[in-house]
């Protein structure tokens, strides 16, 4: 039949009565093209009424009655039979169809009516024409509106959840082969290319928020798909390419690397892209989420030695051909597939997508048995360029596309492909974005389908063989920071699922395999011996390795992890020259330095490859004297360094047995290294380590804590050492918990006095002298000659403002003029700490008269160059003739800072920046003539940074 009605009741609950729906269903072919439900359900998917009736009618189709399409029934009636028939049924249904029985009988009676002027009449029942389209009821305009209020929700209520789960079924209406997938993804697209916040994202210059860009990147990805359908039509193709031409010629449509300005070169095809490499920006065309699958529409299948790959597991080269180069088949007969990487990967998940999962796994075969051929010549390669390069310890070869972090997600793409083989469930989960099912998966080994003898390979060993080849290919880190923060993302991805696979021996085998080729790769692995210099760190991908090996081949496992620790963007000196290449591979002359946006993020995880390492090492002191050499070496950062040296005490000092003195050492030594590397620079956490050095070396022994006092001057600031140093050493917990005797006790107590010098302890020596005048003025006489070389600004603002509040403000105002001296803060420097130290020192000059604030202006002016904190002073300072010369400098420090931060402005800062220029315009009509002098700096600025166009609009709308 053609058409299915029938009458569905839902039982009673607790809340709602018991109801019936009339529902109808067209079908034609075994597809269902329409429905309608009394329910008045609007959603895309069908509701449970249609749903129960088609299964009623699919389980139990003797109960469903048979009838002739209508027509045939009214075609055996005579005339008062069908007269009859007419009057009943309008009688059944006189309010609805009244009307229209009437407007029909009027038609039919006028001899020149349209209705006249065709032979027969429609049949609802009787199906459709052979040559109609017929496919699955798609309801289109739900579609529209749930894309429209998911999109509406920016992200939240789980509304990103809500429009992957549509991909998802695309996705399966793809894979089902129903022509509606390609609808409903144009449907989705057109509700994305409507979105209102993508032309305020563009104006305002800001990145797309990072939940939108994943949705958009799936949604690229998925046109790709649907281009790359073996078996589309070339007219359906040639529609698709109209429309995504249409949506990426748009001024909104979002770029291919995330940001609305900063464009990547073309680099999909496999070809050297040098000479584009390092030209302005502006000569790269422009590339939006839509131009891989435009690209895409260019591929076809019709190539016989695709066609041979993907139809055959048998398809090898005759024995005979075996000798020699060849493009299409390896030296064992296995076929080849030599194109660029993304793009072959591309067609396998097409062939995934529209369900074909076999020709998939074939042509993923192929195109691993091509990377590993590429890995050997590589290898070659290398070998003969070695010496030269270990010479020179830096390389300019590298990708500049990588394969992870890659918009068509090539590895992931393939790993999915071979592990989806081996899985144990009976449902292959398809989507390519994590289910969030808390179960991992199962899986097992299932031997390559090949038609050479049997290889003893299994479709699991080349999963986990092309993830780690493609997650240690040596590559450029991409330019922008969504593309920088892609690449950790994927990379923590194909982690996660590494991470499911149990490793039995033939696993470890390959995992072993691997990563000795890796070890050796020289400049085209990214664990190789010599790396360019901005490339992709391995330190995450490193410690999944170093975990995964430990317990098979300790040696690999820290050989590689070791190797991996460095972080060569950050190293000062940038290799020159270059190096001959050979044709696939990009060569970039590091000219700049580069901006890693997640560079906080790579810090963080060297430090816990670093962690890793020691934690294993414990009690090895070989070991852990190498690790610690790596650390000390590729490590920059005094906070990380702060964090390793804190795990390696943790670790060291277990609760329940005894310390591990190796450990506890390499703990020591790291927290020496960070008070060197703090002692000259403002580190808020400063007290903190300082205490933590103290509390370590009293855990290693008495030797530790004599050794730091010695060596003071070069571990901590003099109020440090007196403060927290000697006196957490000398107290009685200290001298409890290392059971000293007298001998060790006078030890410790004859290092600690000699920490108590003048200079180092100027508050102390006032404070012990309070009671005795004449002590005090000699302490006091003391300070005043150790101020003018051997103390700094915050000591002496310490001790002014403890002559203040001790009843002497001439000496505070004498110690807070000096202190003014050795400070220097910068236009940019507006949280400074000496901040509050100059607006009380000023305060306290105003209180003492005219004379003291007419001597700390000039020293104000000369020592702080920081526009807001001049304004502050100003609005506090009251009397007229150094007011003048504070005004002056103000404005001088308004414009110097409106021109250095014009230099890097970006426009996520212009709002930031209009609000600085308002605060400048307050001080400027302070002045006498500052109306004046506003708008000259207001033309001044417009007329040198007319480039900026965006933002001399917003000066221009704020201040004429």
């Amino acid at each position: 039949g053609f058409h299915l009605s029938g009458t569905v009741t839902e039982p009673a609950t607790a809340t709602e009565p018991e109801m019936t729906y009339k529902v109808a269903i067209s079908f034609d072919r075994c597809k269902i093209t329409s429905v309608t439900c009394g329910c008045g359900n609007k959603d895309i998917f069908y509701c449970a009424h249609v749903v129960a009736l088609s299964l009623y009618r699919i389980r139990k189709p003797d109960q469903v009655k048979l009838r002739l399409p209508i027509s045939e029934t009214l075609f055996q009636m005579n005339r008062d039979q069908l007269q009859k028939f007419v009057q009943y049924l309008i009688t059944a249904h006189h309010t609805e169809v009244l009307p229209t029985a009437q407007k029909l009988a009027d038609e039919i009676l006028s001899s020149n009516s349209e209705i006249n002027q065709v032979h027969g009449a429609p049949d609802p029942t009787a199906g459709a024409s052979i040559d109609d389209e017929n496919c699955w009821h798609l309801d289109e305009e739900q579609v529209r509106e749930q894309v429209k209020l998911f999109l509406s929700q920016g992200g939240y209520y789980g509304s990103g959840k809500q429009l992957n789960s549509m991909f998802a079924k695309v996705r399966e209406m793809l894979r089902m082969r129903d022509s509606n997938g390609a609808r409903m993804l144009t449907l989705i697209t057109e509700q994305f290319m409507a979105d209102p916040r993508l032309s305020l994202w563009r104006q305002q210059g800001t990145g797309i928020t990072e939940k939108c860009r994943q949705l958009w990147d799936e949604l690229g990805a998925l046109w790709v798909c649907v281009v790359l359908n073996p078996h589309c039509k070339l007219e359906e193709k040639s529609c698709w390419l109209r429309q995504l031409r249409k949506w990426g010629e748009m001024d909104v449509c979002p770029l291919e690397d995330g940001n609305y300005g900063n464009e990547l070169p073309n680099i999909t095809n496999a070809l050297t892209q040098s000479s584009g490499h390092s030209q302005d920006s502006l000569a790269r065309p422009r590339r939006t989420v839509f131009t891989r699958a435009i690209e895409g529409c260019d591929l076809h299948w019709q190539d016989s030695h695709l066609q041979r790959i993907i139809s055959s597991d048998f398809y090898v080269s005759p024995s005979y051909q075996r000798e020699g180069e060849s493009l299409l088949f390896n030296s064992q007969g296995q076929p080849l597939w030599l194109e660029h990487v993304p793009t072959a990967c591309a067609r396998v998940d097409a062939l995934r997508s529209h369900g074909y999962p076999r020709e998939a796994l074939r042509l993923t075969v192929a195109i691993i048995n091509t990377l590993r051929l590429q890995q050997q010549r590589q290898l070659e390669i290398y070998k003969h360029q070695k010496k030269e390069l270990l010479q020179r310890g830096a390389t300019t070869i590298t990708n500049l596309e990588g394969w992870v972090g890659h918009p068509l997600n090539p590895i992931g793409c393939l790993f999915l492909t071979l592990t989806e083989a081996c899985r144990l469930e009976e449902e292959n989960c398809l989507e390519i974005s994590d289910t969030g099912d808390s179960k991992p998966p199962v899986y097992q080994h299932v031997p390559v389908a090949t038609g050479s003898q049997d290889s003893g390979e299994s479709y699991l060993s080349l999963a986990l063989e092309v993830a780690l080849m493609g997650m240690g290919q040596q590559r450029v880190m991409p330019e922008g920071l969504y593309a920088q923060d892609k690449v950790c993302r994927n990379e923590e991805q194909i982690i996660a699922r590494l991470q499911d696979l149990e490793l039995d021996p033939v696993l470890v085998q390959t995992l072993r395999k691997q990563c000795i080729l890796l070890l050796e790769g020289g400049p085209f692995s990214g664990l190789g011996e010599v790396i360019h210099r901005e490339s992709v760190p391995m330190h995450t991908f490193a410690k999944y390795l170093f975990s995964a090996l430990l317990p098979h081949d300790a040696d690999l496992a820290y050989k590689l992890a070791l190797r991996a620790m460095r972080l060569p963007v950050l190293e000062t000196t940038a290799p020159s020259g270059d190096v001959t290449h050979p044709h696939h591979l990009v060569s970039v002359v590091p000219s700049r330095y580069p901006r890693w946006f997640t560079l906080g993020h790579l810090e963080s995880q060297q430090c816990e490859l670093a962690s890793t390492m020691l934690t294993a090492a414990k009690g090895d002191m070989l070991r852990l004297r190498t690790v610690l050499e790596a650390i000390q070496k590729n490590i920059h950062s005094s906070s990380l360094i702060f964090k390793l040296a804190q795990d390696a005490f943790k670790i060291a000092t277990p609760a329940d047995s005894n310390s591990d003195t190796t450990l506890l050492n390499v703990a020591l030594e790291l927290g020496l290294q960070v008070m060197r590397m703090t002692l000259s620079t403002l580190n808020w956490r400063r007290r903190e380590m300082v205490r933590w050095l103290v509390t370590c070396a009293t855990e290693v022994g008495v030797r530790a804590l004599v050794s730091i006092l010695q060596s003071w001057y070069s571990l901590f600031t003099p109020t440090e050492a007196t403060s927290i140093v000697a006196a957490t050493v000398m107290s009685h917990n200290t001298i409890l918990r290392l059971s000293l005797d007298y001998p060790q006790r006078e030890e410790l107590a004859s290092c600690a006095r000699t920490l108590k010098k003048p200079q180092n302890c100027a508050l102390s020596a006032l404070t012990l002298c309070e009671k005795d005048h004449i002590a005090f003025e000699t302490a006091y006489q003391i300070v005043i000659d150790a101020a003018s070389t051997g103390m700094t600004y915050t000591q002496l603002f310490t001790i002014a403002r403890y002559m203040e509040h001790r009843g002497y403000p001439l000496r505070a105002f004498k110690l807070a003029s000096l202190a003014m001296t050795h400070l220097n803060l910068a236009y940019n420097q507006d949280t400074h700490p000496a901040i509050n130290d100059v607006l009380w020192a000023c305060a306290l000059s105003h209180s003492l008269g005219k004379n003291e604030l007419a001597a700390i202006i000039p020293l104000v002016v000369k020592s702080v160059h920081c526009a807001t904190v001049l304004s502050d002073i100003l609005r506090r300072c009251t009397m007229t003739p150094p007011r003048r010369q504070l005004l002056d400098a103000t404005i001088s420090a308004y414009i110097n800072t409106t021109h250095s931060r014009l230099t890097h402005i970006s426009p996520r800062h212009y709002g930031e920046f209009i609000e600085f220029l308002s605060k400048a315009r307050e001080t400027f009509l302070l002045a006498q003539d500052g109306h004046i002098q506003f708008a000259q700096f207001i033309d001044n600025l417009k007329q040198i940074y007319k480039g900026k166009k965006k933002l001399m609009l917003l000066v221009r709308e704020r201040f004429g």
